[in-house]
C-alpha cells in the first residue's frame, strides 16, 4: 500500500467558522462533528479536522485544482471584499493571481492566518 494522507488538524479559534470559511471557499461541505473536530472531507482520501483547543498555529495548505473549481474560488473571492488573497508571497495580498506553471494559482488567508494555495498546474 502506497503512503495516503488521510487527515490532519487545522487549528483554529473557532472550529465551525474555520471549517465554514474553508468548505465556502472551496465549494465543499461542513461534515458533522465528530469527538472535539468539525470535519469538512477534501476528497475520498483526506478530511481537514477544524479543532479550536489549542494554540493557532499558522499553516500553509495547497491544492491542485480543477479549471472550473478555480474559477469558482475566484467567482467567491470576488463576492469577500474582506478576505485577502494574492498572487504569491512575494507580492503579498495583490488580489490577483499568479500563471505559474503555464496555470493559474492563488493564495487565500483565512481569518486564523493560514494560506490556501490553489493552482491549476504543476511545475
Amino acid at each position: 500500500m502506497s503512503i495516503v494522507l488521510n487527515h490532519t488538524i487545522i487549528s483554529a479559534t473557532d472550529k465551525q467558522s474555520a471549517a465554514t470559511f474553508f468548505a465556502e471557499l472551496t465549494g465543499l461541505v461542513v461534515s458533522a462533528p465528530y469527538g472535539p473536530f468539525v470535519p469538512v472531507r477534501i476528497n475520498d482520501d483526506l478530511t481537514f479536522d477544524f479543532d479550536d483547543r489549542g494554540r493557532v498555529e499558522p499553516g500553509h495548505y495547497a491544492f491542485l485544482v480543477d479549471d472550473d473549481t478555480f474559477d469558482a474560488v475566484l467567482g467567491r473571492l470576488a463576492k469577500w471584499p474582506a478576505v485577502e488573497y494574492g498572487s504569491g508571497p512575494e507580492h503579498g495580498w495583490d488580489r490577483q493571481i499568479n500563471h505559474l506553471a503555464g496555470g493559474r494559482g492563488v493564495y487565500v488567508c483565512d481569518p486564523d492566518g493560514h494560506s490556501y494555495e490553489l493552482f491549476t498546474a504543476v511545475p
